[in-house]
């Protein structure tokens, strides 16, 4: 029985030591390497992306102003038409005869102005001689008066019939295409209270615009002669270029969403856009090419003791924005002129040379990791548990 336990006592023992020399005396040497990169010149580009629709720089909606019904149509979709072509044309029947009317009542009316005209001169001629009251001079001259008035306005409704009648003979405002037709002859239009629409037409479809909406968080950085480049759907393939021309400023909002309307030109030499796609649009609102810069996260990396091997030194300087290199045994710091970023690259003015190696970042590989240093190079990555944690969970 003694025995017994005394082998388990040895045993004991035994597993306490393998477990320490297990927790203690095999820890791997740890191994600091870091990550680097060269001061060289480089392309810093930040770009915003939206949806917009393309549409013809100059459209006009033509319609009629007199009511009526569609006799005659000369064009069709696609039509090519010229500036003062006739494109379609209303029944004149009812506007002929409101002419002839306006002109028989001026002819009367002319006729009644030579006669109160000639009475006005007798008139004046018995009044010089005293031969009539002035109240009969008056009288005839008052009727004079009124027949001219009356010659005016029948004058004005003559010019006013043949106006109407000539808005019968519908013609093309603009160079362009037609892109809409809406009344088939027969069709009645009625110009009541709005214009009837009849036809839309593009005055040159080679130069298009898009038109996109800008969210309100982005809407700072868009300025007029941006870089653009878009795609449709209908080319996927196929990427245009424009720039930006106007930044509205009236704002839409919809469902809580604020938004300003871009216009973007869109040149079409080879007529692929056409009107109503929709353009996937990347506005460039930063582009500074070939220009000294750096990755970013150099400008956040700062050597500890932590990282020292023996013999390791850190020589630092002043200044709010310092990039390290690792010059032999020693981290050395040199303060920079910082210019333009896009979160990815910063541009670098002054302080340091185009060549010039330097430290980004570092790794830590094997043994415990400093306490508050980061083992990975992502800072979003989980961090592994160091060996106490797992003595913990051991025991």
């Amino acid at each position: 029985m003694k025995n017994k336990k005394v082998w388990i006592g040895v045993g004991v023992v035994a597993l306490l030591v393998l477990i320490y020399f297990l927790l203690s005396g095999g820890k791997k040497e740890e191994k600091v390497s870091f990550e680097t990169a060269k001061v060289e010149k480089l392309n810093i580009h930040t770009s915003i992306t939206a949806t917009g629709t393309i549409e013809p720089v100059t459209s006009v909606t033509v319609g009629t102003q007199v009511s009526g019904i569609v006799s005659k149509l000369y064009v069709d979709y696609n039509s090519v038409v010229k500036k003062g072509q006739v494109i379609a044309e209303l029944d004149k029947t009812n506007l002929t005869s409101e002419l002839n009317t306006a002109k028989a009542n001026l002819a009367s009316a002319q006729s009644t102005l030579n006669y109160e005209q000639a009475n006005f001169n007798r008139y004046q001629t018995l009044f010089d001689k005293g031969l009539v009251s002035a109240n009969d001079y008056e009288n005839a001259r008052l009727s004079y008066e009124k027949a001219r008035q009356t010659v005016t306005s029948s004058r004005e409704s003559v010019r006013k019939a043949q106006t109407n009648l000539g808005y019968a003979t519908i013609t093309s405002p603009i160079d362009g295409v037609v892109l809409s037709k809406s009344v088939e002859e027969g069709q009645t239009v009625a110009a009541s209270f709005n214009t009837p629409e009849l036809f839309t037409i593009a005055q040159d479809l080679t130069d298009m615009r898009v038109i996109a909406d800008i969210d309100e968080a982005d809407i700072g950085g868009v300025k007029e002669g941006q870089r653009v480049t878009f795609t449709v759907d209908a080319f996927p393939e196929d990427s245009f270029e424009g720039q930006v021309t106007q930044v509205r400023q009236q704002a839409t909002t919809e469902s809580n969403v604020v938004t300003y309307e871009v216009v973007i030109s869109a040149p079409n030499k080879d007529l692929k856009l056409k009107p109503g796609l929709t353009a996937n649009v990347t506005i460039y609102t930063l582009e500074l090419n070939n220009t000294l810069a750096v990755p970013s996260k150099a400008l956040r990396f700062t050597p500890n003791e932590a990282l020292l091997s023996k013999g390791e030194q850190i020589a630092d300087c002043e200044g709010d924005h310092k990039i390290w290199t690792k010059e032999g045994n020693t981290f050395k710091a040199y303060k920079v002129e910082t210019g333009t970023s896009n979160g990815i690259l910063t541009e670098i003015k002054s302080g340091i040379k185009e060549g010039t190696e330097i430290l980004v970042d570092f790794n830590i590989s094997g043994g415990e990791t400093p306490e508050g240093e980061q083992q990975a190079t992502n800072p979003f990555m989980p961090r592994p548990r160091n060996n106490k944690n797992n003595q913990n969970q051991k025991k």
